[in-house]
C-alpha cells in the first residue's frame, strides 16, 4: 500500500524558506517553531541553523605557501547574498603571526594565486575590469598589473624557474563544421531565424558549460612583465596541465590524448615534453592508460606522474610513478600503498614526494620517499564542498617543509592551516567563527556494521539534531553520495546540519563503490552498480535502529547523482522507506549513456558494453525497470541545465511514477548544473527545504499543524 499522506495541509511549500524543527528538552516529539517563534539571523537570536544561514557561510581553497614558508596566499569563497552566490578572492596570511590582508578579488572574482620562484610576485586570474585575465602583483610596492586581454579564461599557471615567462593553458575557438546554406536573398529589415546549429564533436555539451564552442585547450607563455602571448602547441587536440618546467626552462612538460581516437577514448593520456625554443614534441609514456600530472623534481632529474593501465574497469586507484626526465625507466612508487593519489608535490631536496590521499572517508597528505615508505605528515584536510560532507581539501609545501592545507571538522567549514611534518597543525583562519558561535550544530559521530552481502565493514557518518538526547528515536534520513566513487566522512555540511535542525538524524554511508577504503572496495560494484551497496546501505540503516537512534517506521533517502540511482533503485527493491527525494539520478543507463557529456565513457566503462551491444544490461541496472515495484512516495529533483544526468533522466523518472500512480512531484532548479545544483546559497536552502517539505507529508505520527 502507499503511504498514506498525513500532513496534506502543511504549509510549507517545496523550495519555501523552512520553519526548522528542533528536539524538545526531553528529546521526545520534535517541535516545529514558526519563523516569528525563531527569530532571524538579521533581526533577533536564533540558535537552529537555518536556510539563510547559507549567505554568511566562507570557505578557504587553495592555499599557496611562499617558497621561504613565511606568507600563505588562498582563495576566500565567501556567499554573497545580493548576488546569491560564492564570491572569490585572494587573502594573504603572515604565517608566523596568522595576521592577515586583502590581496585581490576587491574590483571582481580573483582565483588561483601562484608564487614567483623568488617570493616577491604572485600571478593570479582575476575578473576585475570584465573577463577573466592573468595578473601579477609585486609584494614590494603592492602594484598589480594585467598582462593579457584574452577571449577565453587562462587556466593551469606555471612561473619559468627564472620568474621571466608565465605558460598558462587556454581554450582557442574553432569553426563550427557547415552544411549548406540558408537562401541568400534575405530582403533588407527581414527578420529571419537563428541559424542552423551543427557539431561533430563527440561531446558538444558539458555540464557547468552548456553548449561548447568548438576549440582546442592549447598551451601559452608570456612575458612576466607582459607582452604578447606566445602559443606554444597546436593541432586538435586538448594540450591541458598541470604544466611543470624544466630547472633551466627549456621544457614544458603536460598531459594530452593527441591520438587520432581521443573524443572516443576518454581515459587515454600520455605525458609529453614541449621544447620552449623550437615547439617540437615528444611523448615520454606510451601504455594504455592516462598518465598525467607530470611534476619534474628540483633537480631537473626525474619526473613524477600518475596513472594506472586501463583494462576497462570503473575504478583504479591513480597510482604514483617516477621516470627520467627523458620518460626512460619509469618505476611505481605506491605499488604497496592501497590509496589513490590526488593533489602531489615534490619536497625540496627530490628525495621525496607530499601526496594527498583519502582513507575511510578522511583526507591526509603523507611523504612518499622514493623507496616508496610513506609516512603521514597531515590530516583533517577538509573543503570537498559545503553542502554535502565529501572528502577534499588542498594544499602545498614550502622549500622548508612547511605545509599549508585547508582543513575543518564535522561542524567546521574549510579554515587554512599549517604544520610541518613533524608537528602539529594549527589554524591560521577561522571564517564562520561569528556564525558557528551563535547556532547549534548536529553532533557527528562515526557509525560501522558488518554487511549483510558478506560481512564486509561498511562506515559512515549520524548527524544527530542539535540537544539530542541519548535513547531517543529519532526520524532518519539516509543521504547517500554521488560519484559513485567518492566518499563521504566527517566533514561539514548544510544539507546534513538543515535535515538535521529540522529533528531527523542523518546517516551519511559509503557502501561498496565508495573510495579511500581500498581499490577492491571501489571496485566492488565494477559492471554491477546498482548492485550489493543496496545491502551495505539497508545494513548500516538496521545498525542505526539497533543503536536506538533512528526511528524504524520513520525512515527517509535521499543523495544527488550516484545517490539518486541508489535512492530510485531502493524505492524499487524495498517499502521501508516512508518517503524518498531521488535528486539528479540516473534511471535508465541506455539514455544515460547516449545524451550526457560522457558519452563515450558510461557505457563501456560501468557497463562493459555499448548499449546496443548489451542492452539487456542496461536495463537490468536500470532503476526504471523496478517501477512496477515502487510503493514510495518520491520526489525527483534536477538541476535545470544538468548535462551530466541530464533532465530527461529525472522526467523519465517523474513520468514512470505519475503512469504508475506513485505520490511524486518534479523540482527543477533553474540555471543549475549538475555539479553546480547547490552553488546558489538561495537555491542550496530552497532545495533542502523541498526535501524535508516531502518528508514531512510523510512523518507518520507527527502532526505538525498540532505542534504549531
Amino acid at each position: 500500500m502507499l503511504k498514506t499522506l498525513l500532513c496534506a495541509a502543511s504549509a510549507l511549500a517545496f523550495g519555501a524558506t523552512p520553519a526548522f524543527s528542533q528536539t524538545t528538552p526531553a528529546g521526545q516529539q520534535p517541535v516545529v517553531m514558526s519563523e516569528a517563534a525563531q527569530g532571524s539571523a538579521r533581526t533577533g537570536p536564533n540558535r537552529i541553523f537555518s536556510g539563510e544561514d547559507l549567505f554568511d557561510l566562507a570557505i578557504a581553497s587553495d592555499p599557496q605557501i611562499s617558497p621561504d614558508g613565511s606568507r600563505i596566499a588562498y582563495v576566500r569563497r565567501q556567499n554573497d547574498i545580493m548576488q546569491d552566490r560564492a564570491v572569490n578572492s585572494i587573502w594573504m596570511i603572515d604565517v608566523s603571526s596568522g595576521d592577515q590582508v586583502p590581496f585581490a578579488g576587491q574590483d571582481g572574482d580573483a582565483f588561483s594565486p601562484r608564487w614567483s620562484p623568488d617570493g616577491s610576485r604572485v600571478a593570479y586570474v582575476s575578473t576585475a575590469g570584465g573577463g577573466a585575465q592573468l595578473w601579477v602583483k609585486w609584494l614590494a610596492n603592492g602594484e598589480a598589473v594585467r598582462l593579457t586581454g584574452l577571449p577565453n579564461s587562462p587556466g593551469r599557471i606555471a612561473w619559468s624557474p627564472d620568474g621571466r615567462t608565465i605558460a598558462y593553458t587556454m581554450m582557442v575557438d574553432d569553426s563550427a563544421p557547415t552544411l549548406g546554406s540558408a537562401p541568400a536573398n534575405r530582403p533588407e529589415g527581414a527578420e529571419w531565424a537563428d541559424g542552423l546549429q551543427i557539431t561533430d564533436l563527440v561531446n558538444f555539451r558539458a555540464d557547468g558549460a552548456g553548449e561548447l564552442t568548438p576549440g582546442y585547450e592549447k598551451i601559452f607563455t608570456i612575458p612576466a612583465t607582459g607582452g604578447a602571448p606566445r602559443q606554444m602547441t597546436f593541432g586538435q587536440y586538448h594540450d591541458g596541465g598541470p604544466l611543470s618546467w624544466s630547472p633551466d626552462g627549456a621544457t614544458i612538460y603536460f598531459s594530452a590524448n593527441r591520438n587520432a581516437d581521443w573524443q572516443t577514448d576518454p581515459v587515454e593520456g600520455d605525458v609529453w615534453a614541449l621544447n620552449t625554443a623550437t615547439l617540437g614534441l615528444a611523448r615520454l609514456t606510451e601504455r594504455d592508460g592516462p598518465d598525467s600530472g607530470a611534476q619534474v623534481s628540483p633537480d631537473g632529474r626525474l619526473i613524477a606522474y600518475v596513472g594506472f593501465d586501463d583494462v576497462g574497469r570503473a575504478y583504479e586507484n591513480s597510482e604514483l610513478y617516477v621516470m627520467n626526465a627523458d620518460g626512460s625507466n619509469s618505476r611505481l612508487l605506491t605499488a604497496d600503498w592501497d590509496h589513490s593519489v590526488g593533489g602531489y608535490e615534490w619536497d625540496a631536496d627530490s628525495r621525496a614526494i607530499y601526496v594527498q590521499y583519502d582513507e575511510r572517508g578522511e583526507t591526509k597528505v603523507a611523504r612518499i620517499a622514493l623507496d616508496g615508505s610513506a609516512r603521514v605528515v597531515a590530516e583533517g584536510l577538509s573543503g570537498g564542498g559545503l553542502d554535502r560532507p565529501y572528502t577534499g581539501g588542498s594544499f602545498s609545501v614550502s622549500e622548508n617543509d612547511t605545509i599549508a592545507f585547508t582543513g575543518g571538522t564535522a561542524t567546521r567549514p574549510a579554515d587554512v592551516q599549517v604544520t610541518r611534518p613533524s608537528g602539529e597543525a594549527r589554524y591560521l583562519t577561522s571564517l564562520n567563527a561569528g556564525l558557528l558561535a551563535t547556532k547549534s550544530l548536529g553532533e557527528v559521530r562515526e557509525i560501522t556494521v558488518a554487511s549483510s552481502f558478506d560481512g564486509q565493514e561498511i562506515q559512515g557518518w549520524l548527524t544527530l539534531p542539535p540537544g539530542y538526547i541519548e535513547g531517543t528515536r529519532v526520524p532518519l534520513i539516509l543521504e547517500i553520495h554521488g560519484g559513485p566513487f567518492a566518499a563521504y566522512g566527517p566533514h561539514f555540511a548544510t544539507d546534513n546540519q538543515l535535515y538535521a535542525a529540522a529533528g531527523y538524524a542523518v546517516l551519511s554511508a559509503n557502501p561498496r563503490g565508495s573510495t579511500s577504503y581500498g581499490e577492491a572496495f571501489a571496485q566492488g560494484i565494477d559492471k554491477n552498480y546498482p548492485g550489493n551497496d543496496y545491502d551495505d546501505l539497508i545494513s548500516i540503516v538496521d545498525r542505526a535502529i539497533a543503536m536506538g537512534i533512528a526511528d524504524p517506521d520513520r525512515l527517509f533517502v535521499t543523495g544527488g547523482s550516484g545517490g539518486g540511482v541508489l535512492t530510485s533503485w531502493i524505492v524499487g527493491q524495498t517499502d521501508r522507506f516512508q518517503a524518498a527525494a531521488t535528486q539528479k539520478p540516473v534511471i535508465n543507463w541506455t539514455t544515460q549513456a547516449l545524451t550526457a557529456d560522457g558519452t563515450g565513457y558510461f557505457g563501456r566503462y560501468w557497463l562493459g558494453a555499448r548499449p546496443w551491444e548489451n542492452p539487456q544490461t542496461f536495463w537490468d541496472h536500470s532503476p526504471l525497470s523496478l517501477i512496477g515495484n515502487v510503493e514510495t512516495p518520491t520526489l525527483v529533483v534536477v538541476g535545470a541545465e544538468d548535462y551530466r544526468t541530464p533532465v530527461s533522466e529525472a522526467v523519465q523518472y517523474y513520468s514512470a511514477l505519475q503512469l504508475a500512480g506513485v505520490p511524486t512531484a518534479l523540482v527543477r532548479v533553474p540555471g543549475a548544473s549538475h555539479g553546480g545544483i547547490a552553488a546558489r546559497p538561495s537555491q542550496s536552502a530552497a532545495k533542502a527545504s523541498a526535501i524535508l517539505a516531502w518528508f514531512e507529508r510523510y512523518v507518520e505520527g507527527w502532526d505538525r499543524d498540532a505542534a504549531q
